[in-house]
């Protein structure tokens, strides 16, 4: 699994965080809100690991932000020191998927990061949509207007990440992230691979959907929709 542990206890994110990965597992992390949220926002992961107090934004607020703002349904664990049962209700309306009260057993966060993991991978909708565009996840197959479309591997990552944010814009280092992790292209690199993409996607088509807002980054929408 990857997962993300925003803890800002820095003794409690390196036990989950060794346990973890001596596990197999792969671990990124954030120790404050914001960070967290930005993290959660632009990758995928498996589950998270969510501490309810958090300098800069709580957990609860992280955890609606995701949902409400960021559109990503990926697994939240809680975890907390307040074990009342208001508390976990409000954990659970902010969009947590479980509540687990410290102090913990490290074999139990991860029994229950498994389930929610897998839970969340059955929930997931596999297929994108724009207009009359479609991407097939499992398939990675990208269709519009019924026709069948050639991209290579990166062009999918950049469609990707737009089709899950639209209609909202994708800054460029959002995407340069998202497509090269930490060993970013030369400066072009991006916008020859937009290129790339608008030539299939667009060009041989009626209505374009990529639309670039400029010094900020791109988005993809239905010109239409408004």
């Amino acid at each position: 699994m990857r997962i993300l542990v925003v803890e800002d206890n820095r003794d409690i994110a390196a036990n989950l965080g060794d346990y973890l990965e001596d596990r197999g597992h792969t671990v990124d992390y954030a120790a404050d809100g914001v960070t967290g949220l930005h993290l959660a926002v632009v990758n995928d992961f498996d589950a998270i690991v969510l501490d309810l107090n958090l300098p800069g934004m709580d957990g609860l607020e992280v955890c609606r932000k995701l949902r409400q703002e960021g559109r990503k349904q990926t697994p939240v664990l809680m975890l907390t020191a307040r074990d009342s049962l208001d508390n976990k209700l409000e954990g659970f309306d902010s969009g947590a998927d479980d509540y687990l009260v410290k102090p913990f057993a490290l074999q139990e966060v991860e029994a229950r990061l498994a389930v929610l993991a897998r839970r969340g991978k059955a929930a997931q909708p596999r297929v994108l949509n724009v207009a009359d565009l479609e991407y097939n996840l499992d398939t990675l197959e990208v269709r519009r207007g019924g026709k069948l479309l050639q991209l290579n591997p990166t062009a999918l990552k950049i469609l990707q990440s737009l089709m899950e944010s639209s209609p909202s814009v994708v800054t460029r280092q959002e995407l340069e992230t998202r497509v090269w992790g930490e060993e970013l292209p030369d400066s072009d690199s991006l916008r020859v691979h937009i290129h790339g993409l608008r030539a299939a996607v667009d060009k041989p088509f009626d209505k374009a959907l990529i639309q670039t807002r400029h010094g900020i980054g791109y988005r993809i929408a239905d010109p239409d929709a408004g």
